[in-house]
């Protein structure tokens, strides 16, 4: 294993240890080969050295390893977590995939450059130019399963702040399709949820990607960053429910949120959609304290606690799209057992009845020791 500056790097060369940006977030795991793709990634995300695996490295034997010939070792046996993995290789390896990873990239560089410009005081927002580039990753996705599994599969791409923004965006925008707004009120509400989290630029690094617990001091900075987005935002020639969304996407209709504890009599709709695409896509996204929660994990919290939060219409909308979009998948349940979704509890959504290989047929609603672990 060798390191090398960024600038010597190579196609074919493969990675020896995880690649990771500045921030901490991995690119690229041990084993990795470059390509022209990944390298421009890592120039991108300001990646200094590498390290790289040598020709002696795969012939040299581990420290410990026996080099005494051994019997021939039986291949091991296929497992649950092979499939899962199996079909996270098959998204990554579609055609469709890495066509959305490039406008997905491309969105997330527009983000980057919308949020740098605000943030160094300019007024204008070249809102025409971000939708276009919104719009058409949005419709490269044929479905909404699609489109939820593209997004769980940039996960480790972009920084985590522009993807989850891109995301909120991609997924407000879902939402007010399916109420049947107007078209320019799609529009505004998806640039809305692109820029609600504008307000995190203004906290330090070492604050907002802080890998340990946050100090109470710390936590009350981050819990200003709607206030900061507001204020840089507020007077730009932009439809006021943008700003309005800045600003409210983390108040709930119960009182209970922040910074200024309104109920859902002052709440801007426009906020409380963007609500609920925050919150889910923040849920399903790995954190350092958690792995990421299934659908299902979101669906069931949203149903235990997200009624008096959020606006009833809005999240009922939602959880239904949700679940629906995963009718006939495969999933697994908390003991393993691999099934299909035949159909979905309209009270319940996060415990549809599944269906086992061998035909037989399970309510979860009724037996709760059960519920789903993982969506396949």
């Amino acid at each position: 294993m060798i390191k090398i500056s960024i600038n010597d790097a190579q196609i074919g060369m493969v990675t020896a240890e995880p690649i990771k940006t500045p921030l901490g977030q991995i690119l690229a795991m041990p084993g990795t080969p470059l390509t022209r793709q990944l390298i421009n990634k890592m120039k991108l995300y300001k990646v200094g050295s590498i390290s790289i695996e040598t020709p002696s490295d795969a012939a040299a034997p581990q420290a410990g390893e026996n080099t005494v010939k051994r019997d021939k070792v039986k291949p091991v046996p296929k497992t649950r977590a092979h499939e899962m993995v199996t079909n996270i290789q098959r998204v990554q390896a579609s055609e469709e995939f890495r066509g959305f990873q490039l406008k997905y990239l491309t969105c997330i560089n527009q983000i980057k450059d919308t949020f740098d410009k605000i943030c160094a005081g300019e007024k204008f927002l070249d809102e025409a130019s971000l939708l276009t580039a919104v719009i058409d990753l949005s419709a490269s996705c044929g479905t909404t399963i699609e489109t939820f599994d593209m997004l769980y599969n940039m996960r480790t791409i972009a920084d985590p702040l522009y993807s989850h923004c891109l995301n909120v965006g991609l997924i407000a925008r879902m939402i007010g399709r399916w109420l049947h707004m107007e078209k320019t009120n799609v529009n505004t509400l998806t640039i809305a949820g692109v820029l609600h989290d504008i307000g995190k630029c203004k906290i330090p690094d070492e604050v907002l990607n802080k890998p340990d617990k946050l100090t109470d001091e710390e936590f009350a900075l981050i819990k200003r960053h709607p206030q900061f987005g507001f204020d840089l935002i507020k007077d730009m020639q932009i439809d006021s429910r943008i700003k309005r969304t800045a600003l409210m996407h983390h108040e709930r209709c119960d009182g209970s949120g922040y910074p200024s504890q309104i109920d859902s009599t002052l709440i801007d709709d426009f906020a409380m959609i963007t609500a609920i695409a925050d919150v889910y896509d923040a849920m399903t996204a790995a954190r350092r304290y958690r792995a990421p929660l299934c659908p299902f994990a979101v669906i069931s919290s949203f149903e235990n606690e997200g009624f008096t939060k959020y606006n009833t219409k809005f999240l009922l909308l939602f959880l239904k799209k949700l679940a629906s979009t995963y009718q006939n998948n495969r999933v697994m349940l908390n003991d393993s057992r691999i099934c299909n979704i035949v159909m979905l509890n309209p009270h319940e959504l996060s415990r549809p009845i599944v269906r086992f290989d061998d035909g037989s047929i399970l309510d979860l609603s009724t037996n709760r020791e059960f519920f789903i672990k993982s969506v396949m």
